[in-house]
């Protein structure tokens, strides 16, 4: 035999002892991570995987540096994250929900949890991270059938739920080999010239709500009574306003107002046309927190959005892509929590959604860029230049949609109190490349090109 060979077998050997190649990594990263949960049946209201992450080396590891994944299979269902308790903290927990690109026996997603503080000892562990995973439909969940399932009540080493460290694989044994970083292909470079593009570009340079140019251009200030939000309240054109934010530019500014009553409570959309289809979407849009006056605590829901109206219950043609932010969480989860979420249909009454989604559950304060590439039969997200969710299959969206941005609270979710208080998101501007996938960095350029030509608005879709 040759020395490549006995070299190859040699090597072979060793991976097969050490359990594969992610297992031999693991022990070389001193880090590995141990499993329980109190939900031990296989069928369950609800998952509640329960993980300490362990740390034999001989210095700490920041926290913010490792994720772990959750595989199991979603039975067609959308489902809801939430921190019950964590020693870390369950604000210092990250969340996303992943479809893999290829269902495997055992798994169709993943969750993958990440922190933004903290750190392990040398010789220490995380101590608890509780966690939930429920069916938004509050059905039971199948746990028999999960990858990363296992009907233990005591801590134990479990490679079914393995852990990353940089995005490299550091503890166990995944489901299917998946990209570490969010799923889906590298964004191409686009090749259409200025020329022969068909885009969308505002700034929202406008006087005021009643600016003739808004309705011009395509733009509708929302007046009428309805959904979404709280049943009653209002949407007045004077909660969309255009102010300056003190860099040179104008922003659009949403405000939603409310004194714990329907009759006291306002919201705030601007819609355009429904003409947009494949291609890029993007919003600089600033979300916050925390309200202008007045006590918080109320749940609000800061967005962007793609739409197509749902014509009939559980319209097939009904489509919408959504970025929406919850800084006091809502819908069955704690806040802050950011979802980006892909629909197939619905029904409202009795409610029942198709729809896929991803969320995070860290504070989105501030500014931030948001992209979405329609293309290919895949729906791709990104914050900030990072890849955050891709959703596809019959989630895909099949009929032109409206481009819209609102603000508003959910029914239900008003704070107690009497006092006053509103809450503000703004959006710096708004960019569509019709049939072109753009990058966020080529988005960036291009707006900092129509600024520096002082080319305020753009439509030729």
């Amino acid at each position: 035999m040759s020395l490549r060979k006995v070299l190859t077998v040699s090597i072979l050997a060793a991976l097969v002892a050490a359990g594969g190649l992610i297992r031999s990594a693991a022990a070389d990263s001193g880090l590995r991570v141990q499993y329980r949960t109190t939900a031990t049946g296989g069928s369950a209201y609800e998952m509640q995987p329960w993980f300490k992450i362990a740390n034999s080396g001989s210095a700490p590891v920041p926290l913010a540096e490792l994720k772990i994944r959750y595989y199991f299979t979603g039975d067609g269902a959308a489902y809801t994250f939430s921190c019950a308790w964590a020693v870390p903290g369950c604000g210092n927990v990250t969340s996303r929900f992943v479809t893999l690109s290829a269902p495997v026996a055992g798994a169709d997603r993943y969750l993958e949890i990440g922190f933004t503080s903290g750190s392990i000892p040398a010789g220490g562990d995380t101590g608890d991270i509780q966690l939930r995973v429920y069916r938004s439909d509050w059905q039971n969940v199948n746990q028999a059938n999960d990858y990363s399932f296992g009907a233990q009540s005591g801590y134990a080493d479990w490679a079914k739920t393995p852990l990353y460290r940089a995005g490299a694989p550091a503890w166990g044994t995944p489901a299917v080999t998946e990209p570490t970083g969010p799923p889906g292909t590298p964004t191409p470079t686009p090749t259409v010239p200025p020329g022969e593009r068909t885009e969308l570009f505002d700034d929202f340079s406008y006087t005021a709500n009643n600016d003739s140019r808004i309705q011009a251009r395509g733009w509708t200030v929302r007046t009428n009574a309805g959904g979404p939000g709280v049943p009653g309240a209002s949407w007045p054109a004077s909660n969309v306003t255009f102010p300056s934010i003190g860099t040179g530019n104008q922003a659009l500014t949403l405000t939603a107002t409310t004194n714990g009553t329907s009759a006291g409570t306002s919201q705030a959309e601007l819609f355009h046309q429904r003409k947009f289809f494949e291609g890029t979407y993007a919003a600089r849009v600033r979300f916050s927190d925390a309200p202008t006056s007045g006590p918080d605590g109320d749940q609000i829901v800061q967005t962007f959005f793609t739409i197509t109206p749902l014509a009939f219950d559980l319209d097939p043609d009904y489509g919408e892509i959504d970025f929406e932010y919850l800084p006091n969480g809502g819908w069955g989860t704690g806040g802050p929590i950011m979802y980006a979420t892909t629909w197939e249909t619905y029904r409202n009454e009795p409610w029942l959604s198709d729809n896929t989604y991803t969320t995070t559950g860290q504070s989105m304060d501030g500014w931030h860029d948001l992209v979405v590439q329609v293309s290919g039969g895949n729906v791709t997200y990104f914050i900030d230049g990072q890849q955050f969710a891709q959703h596809g299959g019959r989630f895909y969206p099949e009929t032109p949609m409206s481009i819209n941005f609102n603000h508003w609270f959910i029914s239900g979710g008003l704070g107690g109190s009497a006092t006053p208080r509103s809450y503000v998101e703004q959006v710096d501007w708004v960019y569509h490349a019709k049939d072109e996938v753009v990058s966020p960095a080529v988005v960036q350029s291009r707006v900092t090109g129509f600024r520096t030509a002082g080319t305020a608005w753009k439509d030729d879709v």
